[in-house]
């Protein structure tokens, strides 16, 4: 690894209104090393690489390329410089094949078009070198999830990139994909290669970055050599405290079954099979876990269990009653909080205020009404509260939602929905997008509901959050149950097994799966 700075950026300051997300900020980055970025949420990280990829235009501040100062004003000015940018959702098109895919938007070849057999053959070349085994033949909708992000990290390889972002790369990995990728990204580098990867989750810095930079409220605190930090240390320095990652966890025997479907089928967007007789109990005083890579059906579990989609077979019944045909709205279903796992196109309105938003599911109640009027004032207060006791970053109660970062999108909608008196929460990755602190502060919650005999379902693509909070696990893979087992000394490469299609033969899994009867 060179010890020059291939990329170096000097005071990047990057201001929107009301908010200073990156605050003269200075970043190096070496050739052939693996490099973390690292902060809570709205502390400029994305906004940082966004500046570095030419998608924002920085208010000041310099970039450097190989001792050249260069200007990136789009994400072609970037490629053109070998920077690729891999985001967090892939923008691949499915009808299409990965040589499509990967040729698209390029101009070469006799009168502007492409020979896609060369490109094939180039493909092909690429991915024996970097160890990412691919079909350029195969259509992407016939891939699975990590396959496609090799196509992604292609994409960018073939448009001739040396550095490479890689925005939360596990995010939608099975734990077996994800010890794969890194392993790549090694090879990578070794060949040269630059990559900076923007995480959340220390373990993966610990244990594949040559160095980390720690960002906190737009600053950076810090760049360290991962080898001589500690996790612990690496937390104190994204927070500016100390902080414990131990959590209590009392025993907590569950009570009567408050959710149960038997045998439910529902369909997808595209009117293709979701859920296919899916059968769970979830029980008073305990958290379900239900465990699977991203689009294996946990949105269409989530929006069916709470009515905002209609199940074609099967039944779902909320304390005894059968809820089938109800609507979110209906009857006992208002015994359910839903936190969903997209929070804006479900949960939240980006022109709505804070204010309009904490209220929005029952401002026809008082105090939030009086008869025909709102209480202003009433609503203020408990907007006020709730960005206290959620630390939701923000301009105050009355600034639209849009304004705020993806991840203080995800506590404002928790703490509306957590602060309900449901008997039932159905959680749909309720820590995407938050912090380490932030998820810890969501998994003591979700604890503490457990504690007073609520129901949880956590509905979670991240095997550790699974692991960590569980009483019992189900493993969904393509819109079935694969196996439930119990959380205590559940095994992850097992749960990993399940969730990539893998049968397995576990006491515990039958044990647990048992009790669903």
């Amino acid at each position: 690894m060179n010890s020059s700075p291939l990329l170096r950026l000097e005071g990047i300051t990057k201001k929107f209104i009301g908010v200073v997300a990156n605050n003269h900020i200075d970043f190096e980055v070496t050739e052939g090393e693996i490099h973390a970025l690292l902060g809570e949420n709205g502390a400029g990280k994305t906004t940082l690489m966004n500046v570095l990829y030419g998608l924002y235009r920085p208010d000041e501040g310099r970039i450097f390329l190989k001792g050249e100062e260069v200007a990136i004003r789009s994400p072609r000015n970037a490629l053109a410089l070998g920077i690729g940018f891999v985001h967090q959702k892939f923008v691949l098109v499915h009808p299409l094949k990965v040589v499509e895919n990967i040729a698209l938007g390029l101009r070469s070849g006799k009168f502007g078009l492409l020979g896609l057999e060369k490109v094939a053959e180039e493909i092909q070349e690429l991915a024996e070198r970097f160890g990412l085994s691919t079909d350029p033949d195969a259509y992407v909708w016939q891939l699975s999830i990590g396959e496609q992000q090799r196509v992604e990290i292609l994409k960018a390889l073939y448009r001739n990139a040396d550095i490479l972002i890689l925005d939360e790369p596990t995010s939608v990995l099975t734990p077996q994909e994800t010890e794969e990728l890194f392993g790549i990204l090694r090879a990578m580098t070794a060949k040269g290669l630059t990559i900076i990867f923007i995480t959340h989750k220390l373990e993966e810095v610990m244990a594949s970055s040559d160095r980390v930079t720690v960002l906190r409220d737009g600053r950076v605190i810090g760049t360290v050599a991962t080898k001589e930090v500690s996790k612990e240390e690496l937390v104190e320095m994204m927070l500016g405290r100390e902080f414990s990652f131990e959590l209590e966890k009392p025993d907590s025997p569950p009570g009567q079954p408050l959710l149960e479907l038997d045998g439910v089928y529902a369909l997808g967007d595209k009117d293709l099979p979701a859920l296919k007789d899916v059968s769970l109990s979830l029980h008073a005083g305990e958290i379900l876990g239900v465990a699977g890579v991203a689009g294996n059906g946990q949105i269409e579990l989530a929006e069916a269990i709470v009515g905002a989609r209609p199940i074609t077979a099967g039944r779902i019944r909320v304390k005894g009653q059968d809820v089938s045909g109800l609507s979110i709205r209906e009857g006992v279903r208002s015994e359910i909080s839903y936190i969903p796992e997209e929070t804006v196109r479900q949960g939240l309105f980006p022109s709505m205020t804070l204010a309009e938003s904490v209220i929005l599911k029952n401002h026809q109640d008082p105090p939030y009404s009086r008869g025909f009027f709102l209480n202003d004032q009433a609503i203020q207060s408990r907007t006020e509260k709730l960005i206290q006791d959620f630390d939701v970053r923000c301009p105050g109660p009355h600034a639209p939602v849009k304004l705020l970062s993806g991840g203080n999108q995800q506590r404002l909608l928790l703490s509306r929905e957590l602060s309900q008196e449901a008997s039932i929460i159905i959680a749909s990755q309720p820590t995407k997008g938050l912090d380490v602190a932030a998820i810890d502060s969501v998994h003591r919650l979700l604890i503490e509901e457990r504690s007073r005999g609520r129901a949880v379902l956590l509905i979670s693509t991240e095997l550790d959050e699974i692991l960590r909070l569980s009483d019992r696990i189900a493993v969904l893979y393509e819109g079935e149950i694969r196996g439930i087992l119990n959380g205590q000394g559940a095994d992850p490469n097992e749960i990993g097994m399940l969730m990539g299609g893998s049968a397995v033969n576990s006491e515990s899994m039958q044990s647990a799966g048992g009790a669903e009867g």
